[in-house]
């Protein structure tokens, strides 16, 4: 297995890169602004579960094809980057209708919940970024004298979603926490909708203009 050297080597690198916000923390900010507490962290699990598939296709070898195909990175890329303006676009739609949903947000349908789950699930799963860089990263902390090498990755790749499910869950709560101060007001609550909104329609473009173009 992992040697606990290696394991800790990895859990501080991965620490540094997820600390710092970037494509999920801000989709977590903006679910959060728009929907509250709940859907935030409903959002996080899903993102971390869709991150951990990526982990295990890493691990059966399926990574390192993405990494090497420029259409095929390019096509899951501009997946995500369409879904987050989707997500967005109808954030925004809906910003007037925010304090009805804010009045519900601790009690959500069960469907609600499954949908918020799926979503976060898409985000996390289209991420190409997120699959090349545990295609990059991943082999580099694997004894490979040890054998078990998709064990290995598999075990890296948990460590790696734990921490970041702690961190994304923070932000979230942290967004949540100053989105009840806008909903004192109507007004306040409707333009938080629309950052919420614009957050996510920014995230999607991003994402669609950055990365490897060949």
């Amino acid at each position: 297995m992992v040697s606990t050297d290696r394991l800790s080597a990895f859990a501080a690198l991965s620490l540094l890169l997820i600390v710092i916000p970037g494509p999920s923390v801000l989709f977590v900010i903006g679910r959060a602004l728009a929907h509250g507490r709940r859907t935030a962290l409903t959002s996080v699990a899903g993102n971390t579960l869709g991150a951990y598939v990526l982990v295990a296709a890493v691990a059966l070898g399926i990574g390192p094809v993405v990494e090497r195909s420029v259409p095929l990175f390019t096509a899951l890329k501009l997946a995500g980057a369409a879904y987050l303006v989707h997500l967005g676009v109808r954030t925004w739609r809906r910003r007037g209708s925010l304090r009805a949903a804010f009045e519900c947000t601790e009690r959500p349908g069960r469907g609600g919940g499954l949908r918020t789950l799926g979503e976060g699930f898409a985000v996390g799963v289209a991420n190409p970024k997120t699959m090349v860089f545990f295609a990059a990263v991943l082999p580099q902390f694997v004894d490979r004298a040890q054998g078990r090498v998709p064990l290995q990755m598999l075990l890296l790749g948990l460590v790696f979603n734990v921490i970041a499910l702690v961190s994304d869950s923070a932000w979230g709560l942290l967004a949540s926490a100053a989105r009840g101060w806008f909903a004192r007001s109507p007004r306040r609550l409707s333009a938080v909708g629309g950052i919420g909104g614009l957050t996510l329609i920014g995230l999607g473009v991003t994402v669609a203009a950055t990365g490897r173009d060949s």
